[in-house]
């Protein structure tokens, strides 16, 4: 399989943000956003479901893999497509960088791109989005005070 994904019965700017927060705790920094929703719209006049790609790198790993390799670039970001699906589920799917493995001869960067790999699977995997909580609710909080104050 050339892709990791995962599928959330979620709303998508949610699971947006669930997926940036996934990125993010595996050491993931996002570049760029691409909404091709809004690309289609203006480019073609064309109306198409919420499809958003998140352009991220790991930071330290790609240090590493520039210092090895300097031509190495074009294949330390990964693209995470985050679509809202007919049915309402929202799928999550980002490219396996293994993938790419063939256009190096190098044992350390092998195994740095394997290591992105563990950290990119893990992050796409865990995206879940809970249910939201109001954080404030004046009318129990006043509630609790009458009744300590009773």
């Amino acid at each position: 399989m050339y892709f990791f994904s995962n599928k959330v019965n979620a709303g998508f700017e949610d699971t947006v943000l669930a997926t940036r927060d996934a990125l993010r705790r595996h050491g993931f920094e996002i570049l760029a956003e691409i909404d091709m929703r809004r690309a289609f719209k203006k480019h073609l006049a064309l109306d198409f479901r919420p499809y958003l790609i998140l352009c991220a790198y790991d930071p330290t790993l790609a240090r590493r893999a520039v210092q090895i390799d300097d031509e190495i670039g074009s294949v330390l970001f990964c693209n995470i497509v985050v679509q809202q699906q007919e049915g309402g589920h929202v799928d999550i799917s980002a490219a396996d960088p293994t993938c790419f493995m063939y256009v190096t001869n190098h044992v350390e960067l092998d195994w740095i791109i394997r290591d992105l790999r563990c950290h990119l699977q893990k992050a796409v995997e865990e995206v879940k989005v809970r249910p939201a909580t109001r954080r404030y609710l004046p009318e129990r909080e006043e509630a609790h005070r009458q009744v300590a104050h009773a």
